[in-house]
């Protein structure tokens, strides 16, 4: 493939220096045709007074409009000339992405742009889809851009040669909460090359390039596409080639400082963008040949709308676009959780929803969403431990209740409860895409009663989950976890609310706002120049992983229970805003270093003293060292305990309570995979088989009397419900300084997941 690349190259190359030469002459004579006319218009002369870039003066295109099909023929012309130079050529000054690398199972060869106006992408890759079918997926834009709210075709004009001209109106949401969303006025050309190549190139029509006004947008803040677009070849024997590049300037001056490395990536460009259109390429090629399986019998293409729904519906949750009905609510004092409500849900959610979702007596969906700025925690280690462990940071009353929208009688507003209650959770995927950056899944949250009133609470509830961006060596790194109750019906058009947590990294600044790990966003808008502090080398690396995390929960109302609901949603989020801090702090690798490796060794005066009671209980027990000690040093005990190879792992020990975890090395959390934050959720006997509960049950007398007994080999689960076996398990009575029980000690010899 790469042979195959390379020379696709060299041909293109010597293809856009004649386009280039052609491009000048029919640029000479136009300029000689138009003679004197020159361009008054308002837009002509103004300037964005935050960015005044400095040029050289240039003569301005006579104004070209929808009535001037010759002038738009030119600007397309030039648009092909520019994007060919680009696509194929050194006029942006590529570096191959870092991560992107070619290969037998490689998406494709991805270079991202330096040193060059705006932010640019360009990506190569090779499928099994005809240039015509291309095209046709691609120019669909919103299909495969989960970014692009809308676009619409607003003229379409045939150019005189075979291809087309088209005049584009995009919006696109914004990333965060904190800044306006951008929209593109364009135009769209679509030819045919002389060698068979087909070719959709795109860029905004401005005051430098002419061409009509686009519409006014009050809301979103007017970015500029550069020559950009799609070139497709065909292969010999089926298939096609495609040269992908996506180069635009976002206006990065006009967003908060802390944000603006976000507007300024190349990388995020390439993931959100070019990786993404290929990625859906080879998707639909795959699914076409059925090489792709799913779960549950449904569609590719229903799938698909589900993901689609999921990341629209949270996106518009985000933005709360004011035409779509939505409408702040007055804050209680405090500005960390935006409140907004829509009382005409159905502007945006669709008329099927009418009857399922709202009550006829007057109702509406509420948003409550807040941004903060995250430091040294990769966002895809962050979201899989939020997808992994929803106990940590959910409330299931608060589900219950969103679960309950979906019925014909909501419940009443729940308070939202520090700890919740206790519920495991059970993932069941139904849609990886080809490279499982994407996945979907239904999750089953299975209920329990504790009290008579929470009765009605105790039943198993499930979710719609899309999760991406998992995978710590992707490139660009930004990840999401969007999910919207369903009931168990689950049908194609299914209401969905979605809600929701999305992470996209900054690039490394040399001025950094605190040396805080977490904080509200909001807050560091306010940090001046007095406040910020140069980031030193020792800091470099862990400031290198700043991002910044968009959190929003959606929730119906009842126009008479709207202010209670508002207060619940309010205080919810910030509960899960203290949760994730504190997540946040728990799994962020050292500072010391940047790449993401082994869990930390915890390093508590407990957590010392537990380890040397571990070790000295085995040998009063069993008559046998646990292992050699290495060192006669203080940490000895707990570091050798910590690098153990058997899974060791403690648990409580109480009456009438199940015994939870309260400990585990390395190799126990791997394990279980779980991090010592989500550990004390575990209950032991939710990870062993009915066969390992009966043999500790039987043995639990003797352990308590002899002080240890050994377990057959066996099956248990870890935490996300995997299978692993062992050869062999030694249970033990852990005794403090004093010989009182402390609680009960296990190890699985020689385990592997199944």
């Amino acid at each position: 493939m790469n042979k195959l690349l390379m020379e696709e190259n060299d041909r293109l190359q010597k293809q856009v220096s004649h386009l280039v030469y052609e491009n000048g002459f029919m640029k000479q004579q136009l300029h000689t045709a138009s003679g004197t006319t020159t361009d008054n218009s308002c837009e002509s002369v103004v300037m964005n007074g935050q960015h005044q870039q400095q040029h050289n003066p240039t003569p301005q295109h006579p104004q070209r409009d929808a009535n001037n099909p010759a002038g738009l023929l030119a600007i397309a012309e030039e648009t092909l000339a520019e994007f060919l130079s680009k696509a194929t050529g050194t006029a942006v000054d590529w570096v191959q992405m870092i991560g992107m690398k070619p290969g037998p199972d490689s998406i494709g060869i991805v270079a991202v742009s330096r040193n060059s106006s705006g932010v640019a992408a360009r990506a190569c890759g090779l499928v099994s889809l005809e240039p015509t079918k291309v095209a046709e997926i691609l120019k669909d834009r919103p299909s495969w851009f989960r970014d692009c709210r809308c676009l619409d075709v607003l003229s379409i004009i045939p150019a005189g040669n075979g291809g087309t001209i088209e005049l584009l109106y995009m919006q696109t949401y914004a990333p965060t909460t904190l800044a306006a969303a951008r929209d593109f006025w364009t135009l769209r050309y679509t030819t045919t090359l002389e060698d068979g190549s087909l070719v959709v190139c795109e860029r905004s029509l401005t005051s430098s390039t002419g061409g009509p006004t686009g519409p006014p947008s009050p809301s979103f803040v007017r970015a500029e596409m550069l020559p950009s677009g799609f070139l497709i070849r065909p292969c010999e024997g089926g298939g096609s080639i495609i040269h992908i590049v996506d180069h635009v300037d976002l206006d990065a001056w006009s967003v908060p400082e802390v944000l603006r490395s976000l507007y300024e990536s190349s990388k995020i460009i390439a993931q959100k963008m070019t990786v993404a259109a290929l990625r859906h390429i080879r998707q639909i090629a795959q699914e076409a040949t059925g090489e792709i399986q799913y779960a549950g019998g449904r569609q590719p293409a229903v799938l698909r709308t589900f993901s689609q729904r999921l990341c629209r519906g949270f996106n518009d949750a985000v933005n709360g676009f004011a035409d779509d009905g939505w409408s702040l609510l007055g804050s209680d004092g405090a500005e960390d959780v935006t409140i907004a409500i829509n009382s005409s849900p159905n502007k945006f959610l669709g008329s099927q929803y009418n009857a399922s979702i709202f009550p006829s007596f007057g109702g509406g969906v509420l948003c409550a969403k807040a941004s903060m700025l995250l430091q040294s925690v990769p966002p895809a280690l962050l979201v899989r431990f939020l997808r992994e462990h929803r106990s940590e940071w959910a409330d299931y009353g608060v589900d219950a209740y969103s679960a309950a929208c979906l019925k014909a009688s909501p419940y009443a507003v729940p308070c939202a409860r520090p700890g919740g209650f206790p519920s495991s959770q059970v993932i069941l995927p139904l849609a990886p895409t080809v490279e499982n950056e994407e996945f979907l899944e239904v999750v089953r949250l299975e209920g329990h009663a504790y009290s008579p009133e929470d009765v009605a609470l105790a039943r198993d509830m499930f979710l719609l989950q899309l999760c991406s961006g998992v995978d710590e060596n992707a490139v660009g790194a930004c990840a999401q976890l969007v999910f919207a109750p369903i009931d168990e019906s689950f049908a194609d058009d299914a209401p969905l609310l979605p809600s929701g947590f999305h992470v996209i990294p900054l690039d490394a600044k040399t001025d950094g706002p605190t040396a805080n790990r977490t904080l509200d966003l909001a807050s560091t808008l306010e940090v001046g120049a007095s406040s910020a502090r140069r980031v030193n080398e020792g800091d470099a690396n862990s400031y290198n992983l700043r991002s910044v995390l968009t959190i929003a929960f959606q929730f119906t109302f009842e126009n008479h229970l709207r202010d209670s609901v508002a207060a619940m949603a309010r205080q919810y989020v910030r509960g899960v805003v203290s949760s994730v801090q504190r997540v946040a702090m728990a799994i962020a690798p050292s500072r010391l270093s940047s790449q993401m490796g082994p869990k930390s060794l915890p390093g508590s005066p407990e957590a010392h003293t537990l380890a040397r009671w571990i070790f000295r209980s085995y040998r009063i027990h069993t008559g046998a060292e646990l292992f050699r000690l290495e060192s006669p040093s203080g940490d000895a005990v707990l570091k050798q305990l910590w690098n153990h190879p058997d899974a060791i792992m403690c648990c409580s020990v109480k009456t009438n309570a199940s015994p939870v975890f309260t400990f585990a090395n390395q190799a126990g959390l791997d394990m279980l995979e779980t991090t010592l934050v989500a550990l004390q959720d575990i209950m032991l006997d939710k990870i062993l088989d009915e066969a390992g509960r009966k043999v500790l049950c039987s043995e639990f007398s003797k352990i308590m009397h002899q002080g240890f007994a050994y377990l057959p080999a066996g099956i248990c689960a870890s935490s996300m419900g995997r299978p692993v076996s062992y050869e062999q398990a030694i249970a033990w009575k852990v005794v403090n300084d004093d010989d009182s029980n402390h609680c009960l000690a296990l190890m699985f010899t020689n385990w592997s997941f199944v």
